[in-house]
């Protein structure tokens, strides 16, 4: 089994910054890639950003230039710097752990943090 931890939700004011964190534990082989999707009232969940094994990142046009994530391989933790906030980023977050699964690949999933951005 795998369980993924997530930190670091709050409350923050436009243009405030966050630093969301999850941690993965368990039965980890091999990780092929990390990421962050959020889920806001009504609609559906979308991707922010992820990383792969080999650290190559993408992001959602919407948080380009503001977020980043990156990632700590000893740690099996990934994380989401958020900058320069915006009401619109408020949401839930979840992160997402893509392992290998015999030939194919299995998604885990954090709890979800809610971020609230005050204008």
């Amino acid at each position: 089994q795998v369980q993924l931890v997530e930190s670091g939700g709050g409350l923050v004011q436009a243009g405030g910054s966050l630093r969301l964190s999850c941690a993965a534990s368990g039965s980890i082989f091999s990780i092929r890639a990390m990421g962050w999707y959020r889920q806001a009232p009504g609609k559906q969940r979308e991707l922010v950003a992820d990383i792969t094994s080999g650290s190559t990142t993408s992001y959602a046009d919407s948080v380009k230039g503001r977020f980043t994530i990156s990632k700590d391989n000893a740690k099996n933790t990934v994380y989401l710097q958020m900058n320069s906030l915006k009401p619109e980023d408020t949401a839930v977050y979840y992160c997402n752990f893509k392992l290998s699964f015999g030939l194919g690949s299995k998604n885990y999933w954090g709890q979800g943090t809610q971020v609230t951005v005050s204008s």
